[in-house]
């Protein structure tokens, strides 16, 4: 796999002590074979995937029954803030997901987390490729378990290009606005957005400015904070100017992605709108709010269209790893956990659960989903794969950057402003 192109920003390049922070865990017991209890905080609420979650902790906690794993299932658009509140008042739960990039490291530099690098088995260092470890290495330590592939593009419904007289997904960003043009000619809302979690919104902004900047600019600006090259300018720009065509959803603005059948991934799920561009995740999430709570049959996938003239390279992705850490007084059986649930077994479970793709590359083999082939395909050949801005950025600035692309589609500012109030929310921190 190319996953060692992952772009992890500072995660890689910055180099420094660690902070000395204390941080105490949320685990007790003394871990050397009595009684220990362990918190963990993931971020799926309902459906198979937090059943994915209960099945995991039982079935660990049969093998190991002197553990005891007390799981909290959090909204995925609370979690951060929760996160970084319970970090910095030194409450951490023991195990909880990892964004990567900027966010993890300034985890890191506080002293917040656990150095897993020796504490990995040999069997799932063998079934996970080194470069999916890249992706949760700081100072060439590891200090998350890599649990799934993200990687971004538009999962859309094949019936309502099929009824709109779409022959042919789009290749390039002219191709995509004729298929918009297309879908709206017969009455089909072409693009569901859920700007009302901004996230959703800045996917937009990050793949123009993938297809815009140079891997080697993106790389530079997670480091530096500096948006003075033109690429990112241009980017806003290309965002701009799709957005006049109206390309989404009535109310986008007020939509939010992955809550109940008028979410973003709701109108995809119920034919309600043709496609949406975000994660791996989608396909979950999609087959979650469909009528019968099943895949949606239809469903398929393209990569973000190119961008002639852009300085970055064809095909790269944007999206990364998504990985589960351990907070730094959690006991040493958090690293066991982690290692169960990286399993070929564990993760055939979460692929099934998830309907993503599992980073172990033994539970790859079972993936059915012609989708998830493709992404995986394209993946797997990307000459360039960066994380999420607002990861590589880290939470201060990559929040910034999400309300800007918001107010940018709302009409609220320039390109030129948007830039501005970015490059502003660098300077303060």
């Amino acid at each position: 796999m190319k996953t060692n192109k992952i772009l992890t920003g500072a995660a890689l390049l910055v180099a420094g002590a660690l902070g000395l922070s204390a941080c105490s865990g949320g685990g007790s017991g003394d871990s050397t074979g009595g009684a220990v209890e362990m918190t963990l905080w993931q971020n799926s609420t309902t459906g198979p995937g937090q059943q994915f979650w209960k099945d995991a902790v039982a079935a660990f906690e049969k093998e190991n029954p002197n553990v005891t794993i007390k799981m909290q299932s959090i909204q995925n658009e609370d979690l951060d803030g929760k996160l970084q509140t319970a970090l910095n008042a030194g409450d951490a739960p023991d195990i909880f997901l990892q964004r990567g990039g900027g966010k993890m490291t300034a985890m890191v530099q506080a002293g917040q987390l656990m150095d897993l690098t020796d504490k990995i088995s040999d069997s799932v260092k063998s079934e996970i490729s080194e470069g999916s470890f890249k992706a949760e290495t700081y100072q060439d330590k590891v200090w998350a378990m890599p649990l799934a592939v993200l990687p971004s593009g538009f999962w859309y419904s094949s019936d309502l290009f099929t009824q709109a007289g779409v022959t042919a997904t789009p290749t390039t960003i002219d191709d995509l606005e004729t298929v918009v043009g297309e879908l709206k000619g017969a009455g089909i809302a072409p693009i569901a957005l859920g700007a009302k979690d901004a996230w959703p919104a800045a996917h937009w902004y990050y793949n123009f400015a993938l297809r815009e900047c140079s891997p080697k600019t993106i790389e530079a600006t997670g480091d530096s904070k500096d948006f003075s090259d033109d690429c990112w300018l241009k980017a806003a720009e290309d965002l701009e100017d799709f957005a006049a065509l109206k390309p989404f959803n009535e109310g986008f603005l007020t939509t939010a992605a992955q809550q109940g059948a008028g979410s973003s991934a709701g109108l995809v799920a119920n034919h309600q709108a043709a496609m949406e561009l975000m994660g791996a995740w989608d396909p979950g999430v999609i087959a979650s709010l469909t009528p019968d709570e099943k895949p949606l049959p239809d469903l398929a996938w393209f990569p973000f269209p190119e961008i002639s003239g852009g300085q970055g390279e064809p095909g790269s992705m944007m999206g990364g790893v998504d990985g589960y850490s351990c907070s730094a007084k959690a006991p040493k059986e958090c690293a066991d956990f982690l290692n169960f649930i990286a399993s070929a077994d564990q993760q055939k479970a979460y692929y099934a659960a998830f309907s993503a793709p599992p980073v172990n590359t033994v539970a790859q083999e079972a993936v059915q989903e012609d989708y998830l082939k493709a992404v995986l395909a394209a993946y797997n050949k990307a000459p360039f794969v960066s994380q999420w801005l607002d990861t590589v950025l880290g939470q201060n600035v990559g929040n910034a950057l999400n309300v800007a692309v918001v107010d940018l589609l709302a009409g609220k500012s320039t390109p030129q402003q948007m830039i501005e109030s970015v490059a502003t929310a660098a300077k303060k921190g």
